[in-house]
């Protein structure tokens, strides 16, 4: 799966950038199609239904610490946007070290096809230091080495700000968090409808900016939308990273052929 990193078991192997892209895009739409389908259940369940399947067993674990429907629905909210935030926090990340390991072996090999073991431990090495850095190193060593500047690389820093507010501060936004303006900005991205093709009137749109601003002492909230816009939002910040990815292999073949 797209979620695991590039196997570096030590034998010489060659990497499809293609292949990788196509397995973390499939992945990422099974996490938000995932979503769609909890969003969709959440919203049908009744109270007489979670009663009736709470009161099934005819006992519970511990009934004095029973919760009702409200208290549930709250709880399991709750819950759903600390995993989401978490997962996607968890792909970027994931995209990235897919696409270093990719760059690492470009690098190593000269963009060649054939992974000789040399080239193969160098780019083990490389990954080696890259997977365990701090997101903004990560960041920076992909421009500096391989001079790839990532799209949308602040509403991945600002997604990290917010999966650590959620876990460790009760979710409140703390001086930590803000920039200079004493706010935690989160773009995320959204179809804006610009109308229909008069041939076929299918509608059309383009991806645009959402801003998202909290500010110190704030309480994180996110909608479904919100949710699900994240994910459409890694979708995005992917996409940009293994284009890019691609476009260096390309300028390293064809300074081996200039």
């Amino acid at each position: 799966m797209a979620e695991n990193s590039p196997s570096n078991s030590g034998q010489p192997q060659q990497v499809n950038l293609q292949q990788i892209a196509q397995q973390f895009m499939a992945g990422l739409q099974r996490h938000f199609d995932m979503l769609a389908f909890n969003l969709a259940a959440r919203d049908g369940v009744q109270e007489s239904a979670y009663n009736e399947r709470v009161n099934a067993p005819r006992v519970m674990p511990a009934a004095p610490h029973h919760q009702n429907f409200e208290q549930m629905q709250a709880y399991a909210r709750d819950l759903l946007v600390r995993q989401v935030v978490g997962d996607c926090m968890n792909l970027a990340v994931t995209g990235m070290n897919n696409a270093h390991f990719f760059l690492a072996l470009v690098k190593a090999t000269k963009a060649n096809a054939q992974v000789s073991p040399e080239a193969q431990q160098a780019a083990q090495v490389s990954q080696k230091a890259f997977v365990p850095a701090a997101l903004d190193v990560k960041f920076n060593k992909l421009e500096q080495d391989y001079g790839i500047m990532c799209e949308l690389e602040d509403s991945i820093i600002s997604l990290g700000f917010i999966m650590q507010i959620l876990l460790q501060q009760g979710g409140q936004v703390k001086e930590a968090q803000v920039d200079e303006n004493a706010e935690l900005v989160l773009e995320l991205k959204a179809v804006k409808i610009l109308g229909r093709q008069s041939e076929t009137g299918k509608q059309q749109g383009k991806l645009v900016d959402l801003r998202k601003v909290f500010k110190e002492g704030d309480i994180i909230t996110l909608s479904d939308m919100d949710l699900q816009l994240i994910l459409v939002t890694i979708a995005s910040f992917a996409d940009s990273l293994f284009k890019a990815v691609s476009l260096y292999a390309k300028s390293i073949q064809d300074a081996n052929q200039s």
